[in-house]
């Protein structure tokens, strides 16, 4: 019988845990060298991809990880590692509707694919990020375009990870672009600018930015919701979130969280976020009421995560 299974990484535990969402107990934990990251999980929820960052933060100097961790959800199990080089300080992941993976190499400035990751023992193809200290990215559903932020050179840049003809087209939402989410129909991609502390709107096909507003104190990320009609800001200099209006990009609801939020997901079909909080906790908020109804107990510094059946 399949049980709702929150996936973690548990960055300062070096970590990749599974938590039962019935009990809020943690049942397993995969052990992985220093500083695992981001992760993604393929469209059969067979296998997930954690990229090795290596060291604990972007402010961090050194050549952190180059591997990319290929971990086998049904048996709870790392399969294998991806060696991709010298491409390292692995960060940004992203997979395509077609089950490709894509890994953001933040040293080299460089957007990696995998096109069959579940045997590939290397890239196929890398393209220039159109920047440097290339944090994250968004990616389209087709994986044709990517949109990179790159943290040192204060852009967003489209890429085409498939045409390797194309130049990246820039933009400047503001300083430090970090946090991104695209819209349901791909024309709006949403920003945060740690430094600048602002939200910005971006048109996908002219890369203008249509709108800019004033956020709360350093917003590092930021997560559409499925239905349209709510971004969730993670405000980390303030220990707080904020529930936007994706139209106008006005904060409706401001929430304290405790510890810094780090990183959250939205359950697949609840309407709860489950918030990563740097005091070693998972926060359980209620979209609907602006409340947090729960707290999972983690190991040290939980992060990126994602609610799945097993």
């Amino acid at each position: 019988m399949s049980t709702e299974t929150l996936l973690l990484v548990e960055k300062c535990s070096h970590a990749f845990s599974f938590y039962n969402l019935q009990t809020g107990q943690r049942e397993t934990s995969v052990a992985l060298p220093e500083y695992p990251h981001e992760f993604v999980v393929d469209s059969q929820q067979r296998y997930a991809y954690v990229g090795h960052y290596g060291v604990e933060h972007s402010g961090i100097n050194g050549p952190g990880g180059h591997r990319v961790f290929q971990i086998d959800l049904q048996q709870r199990r790392l399969v294998r590692e991806i060696d991709l080089g010298h491409y390292n300080r692995l960060h940004g992941m992203q997979i395509d509707a077609h089950d490709r993976l894509y890994v953001l190499s933040e040293e080299q400035s460089a957007l990696l694919v995998l096109p069959n990751p579940q045997t590939d023992t290397a890239p196929s193809r890398a393209v220039s990020s159109g920047g440097f200290k290339s944090h994250l990215f968004a990616l389209s559903r087709d994986g044709e375009t990517a949109y990179c932020m790159n943290l040192l050179s204060h852009t967003v840049a489209k890429v085409r990870p498939w045409d390797p003809l194309h130049s990246p087209v820039l933009c400047s939402p503001g300083l430090k672009p970090e946090g991104y989410a695209l819209s349901d129909d791909e024309k709006t991609l949403f920003v945060t600018n740690r430094i600048s502390q602002t939200l910005a709107a971006i048109d996908t096909q002219t890369m203008q930015v249509r709108l800019t507003v004033p956020s709360r104190l350093d917003p590092t990320r930021l997560y559409l919701h499925r239905d349209g009609q709510r971004l969730l800001v993670t405000n980390y200099g303030e220990r707080s979130l904020s529930v936007v209006d994706p139209i106008t990009l006005k904060e409706r609801a401001h929430v304290p969280t405790g510890g810094r939020a780090i990183a959250l997901s939205y359950h697949p079909t609840q309407a709860l976020a489950y918030v990563s909080l740097d005091d070693d906790r998972v926060g359980i908020f209620s979209l609907d009421t602006c409340v947090f109804v729960g707290y999972l107990a983690t190991q040290r510094e939980p992060d990126v995560s994602k609610v799945v059946m097993l």
